[in-house]
């Protein structure tokens, strides 16, 4: 299983629900599970012709998942996503419904027709870093650097919106309650069905 980085960008419509619902379609997407996420974060469009004030204005985020998808099958079900929420490809760096990138997977480095993972350009934008700190404070740009240190280098120009993070984070924490509780269990073997019964199970 690889962990991934998944950038979430949009400028078009309304702009918070898309990347919620688009993390949760990435979440329940099958051979991923979701691991962690940013808050969203609003920046100024970039064209090709650099930042455009006069554009509106986009929502980014960041999700960190597990996935048994090969890099190439994880991409092809981000495009199904974008597809779902009208994502057209007529102009490079346009306006856009919704845009999903590879950002990392693992350590790996991947340079084909279709994807190059690391993203070659991430480590210089702070809509792709300032969210990836948020989500993961440890992280690491396989190849450049610790994303807090690369943040730091172009400033971050971002601004954090008041909502949740795109999703809850993998519940393995959950289980911790249950697993601690074991040793009163043994205690009072009588009882010791009951709970048991009672357990809730991880999901």
């Amino acid at each position: 299983m690889s962990r991934a980085v998944v950038a979430l960008g949009a400028n078009l419509g309304d702009r918070g629900s898309t990347l919620r619902a688009a993390a949760q379609a990435i979440a329940a997407a099958p051979g991923i599970r979701p691991v962690t996420s940013s808050h969203e974060v609003e920046s100024v469009a970039l064209t090709l012709d650099g930042l455009d004030d006069t554009k509106p204005r986009y929502r980014n985020g960041v999700v960190v998942v597990d996935t048994d998808l090969t890099p190439q099958e994880l991409l092809d079900a981000l495009h199904r996503i974008e597809d779902d929420h009208g994502r057209t490809r007529e102009v490079r760096w346009g306006d856009r419904t919704l845009d999903l990138d590879v950002i990392a997977v693992d350590d790996l480095r991947i340079d084909t027709d279709t994807l190059t993972v690391p993203h070659p350009r991430a480590g210089e934008r702070a809509f792709v870093l300032a969210p990836w700190l948020d989500a993961d404070p440890d992280a690491v740009l396989p190849g450049v650097g610790r994303v807090a240190d690369l943040l730091d280098a172009v400033g971050d120009d971002t601004a954090r919106v008041d909502e949740p993070r795109l999703f809850d984070p993998a519940p393995t924490s959950r289980t911790e309650p249950a697993a601690a509780a074991a040793p009163a269990a043994a205690a009072a073997p009588a009882a010791a069905a009951a709970p048991a019964a009672g357990a809730e199970s991880a999901a």
